[in-house]
């Protein structure tokens, strides 16, 4: 039998999620196409974002 004063613990799933930043230049006809082609220098691993580019980290309860 469990006390009154006894929790039974549970197991709770936590998403941690870290955010990095860095401001990159790029040259283009106007703000959209300017996104495109930082989407583009991104995925082609033109940029690299480093721990040195740590600016937050957010813990959230995943339900």
């Amino acid at each position: 039998m469990i006390g009154k004063d006894k929790k039974v613990e549970k197991a709770f799933q936590i998403e941690i999620v870290e955010m990095l930043s860095n401001i990159v230049e790029v040259l283009a006809k106007n703000e959209q196409e300017a996104l495109l082609k930082a989407q583009d220098i991104y995925r082609n691993e033109d940029v690299i974002l480093y721990a040195a580019d740590f600016i937050d980290t957010k813990f959230n309860i995943s339900k």
